[in-house]
């Protein structure tokens, strides 16, 4: 089994492990000038539009129908849950800034095997979830303006194509595009939530627990998975101007952001909808039309259309970044390393990176978008990401300190999310033993020499 590594440095830029003191894995070294151009308006839209992602469109509803106006709850419940996670990627991005995110973390924490694994669960585990969002936001055009079912599948064609295109180069183009969208869809969430407040109706949240505190917890189950996203960024975190100041206040700024945005929405969905908040399969646009009228089918569609674009072209980003670090990292063939610095677009990730998600998408067609096992392996392989994420904070942050004990409690929840995720974690154990069959075959073929004792 590889050794594991600890580090308690204070570096800001992590060297390549294959460099690092010539020993195969990542090691300290002294602090250097970063030269990120992220600041904190382009970290922040990146955040937000990792997380606030496609669950705007439904899980108000959703979450209305299983609580009631207890509902809202919910959302305070997992918006503080959440701050601990959130909190404990900031912590680490801003410490040890590269394009592994998670896998460097793990390598540095936990030995280069347990970062192959945490690696591939992220690039061939999570990204099973960009077709999914494609295919979410174009269903939501076609239910919004009609039309037959093959026409979901072509605008999630046309709905992919952008984020790829921005991210061929870099964030010099996708950092200005994600601003643009980010800065778009809080512009647009704020204007429906003024609208609509107009229509609340206080007697729409009597009872308040119409279905118990059970209710309440099925609720909270749903919007575990809206609050997901703070781990895609980590990849990213080489690109800030300043890591160790600009990724907090990015990541308080989102937190506040994405719980507002969700807690507005809950409240209007259940002030002005009230028992109907699920009755219907585009549940905003319900919300909207009460008080926009037809106007509402056109902002609804820029939403969705919004929502997908910011969260696959953040996520595009980082796969791509992860998988040039993998390459760099001999987890993946070497020639996929080029991009992996700061300021450059990894262009043959990103082709990688868009076979995948042909792939995944073709498989989504074969099983006429039946998107719930694709749902299924995206959560269960972030659950896992997290995990070792978590695991590896606790070793490497400072014992104590405000970022550790985010990763002791983080850790604890993350213990709870994996017992729930049960038997879909059968695809990221394959990608484990798939971690350990390439440790194997390197191991074989470069075996460690035997010392020769002297007599």
């Amino acid at each position: 089994m590889e050794g594991m590594t600890r580090l308690r440095s204070t570096t800001t830029r992590i060297p390549s492990p294959r460099v690092a003191g010539g020993t195969g894995t990542v090691g300290p070294t002294a602090a250097v000038q970063p030269t990120g151009t992220v600041g904190v308006l382009q970290g922040s839209a990146l955040y937000i539009s990792a997380v606030l992602g496609t669950g705007i469109l439904v899980l108000p509803g959703l979450a209305a129908d299983s609580a009631g106006p207890a509902s809202i709850l919910a959302v305070a419940a997992v918006l503080l849950l959440s701050v601990p996670l959130a909190g404990t990627f900031a912590a680490l991005a801003a410490r040890f800034p590269d394009a592994g995110g998670v896998a460097t973390f793990v390598r540095l924490a936990l030995g280069k095997t347990a970062a192959r694994m945490a690696g591939y669960w992220f690039f061939f585990g999570v990204c099973v979830g960009a077709p999914v969002v494609a295919v979410l936001g174009a269903s939501y055009l076609v239910a919004i303006f009609g039309g037959p079912r093959w026409a979901v599948v072509v605008l999630t064609v046309v709905l992919l194509v952008p984020p790829f295109l921005s991210n061929a180069y870099g964030l010099r183009v996708s950092g200005p595009v994600q601003l643009g969208l980010t800065a778009a869809l809080v512009a647009i969430v704020v204007g429906v939530v003024a609208v609509c407040s107009r229509a609340m109706d206080p007697a729409h949240f009597e009872p308040f627990l119409p279905h118990g505190w059970a209710g309440v917890g099925n609720a909270v189950s749903l919007f575990v998975w809206a609050f997901a996203g703070w781990e895609a960024v980590t990849h990213l975190a080489g690109e800030f101007r300043n890591p160790h100041r600009t990724i907090p206040l990015a990541t308080g700024i989102a937190v506040a952001v994405v719980g507002g945005a969700y807690l507005a929405l809950q409240l209007m969905t259940v002030g002005v909808l009230g028992a109907k908040a699920d009755s219907s399969p585009v549940p905003l646009l319900a919300l909207v039309a009460s008080t926009a009228g037809e106007t509402g089918r056109i902002i609804v569609a820029v939403i969705a259309a919004v929502v997908a674009l910011g969260v696959l072209n953040a996520y595009v980003g980082a796969f791509a970044k992860l998988g040039a670090s993998l390459g760099r990292d001999g987890d993946l063939p070497r020639w996929l390393a080029a991009g992996v610095e700061p300021g450059q677009a990894p262009r043959r990730s990103l082709v990688v990176v868009a076979a995948l998600t042909g792939v995944y998408l073709a498989a989504l067609v074969f099983t006429e978008l039946d998107l719930l096992p694709f749902i299924l392996i995206h959560t269960s392989s972030m659950v896992a990401v997290y995990s070792f994420g978590m695991l590896a904070a606790v070793r490497l942050l400072d014992r104590f300190s405000l970022g550790w004990w985010l990763g002791v409690v983080s850790l604890v929840l993350t213990a709870g999310l994996l017992l729930l995720a049960g038997a879909h974690l059968l695809v990221p154990a394959g990608l484990a033993v798939g971690a350990l069959l390439v440790a194997l075959f390197k191991h074989l073929r470069n075996p460690i020499p035997t010392r020769q004792v002297r007599r």
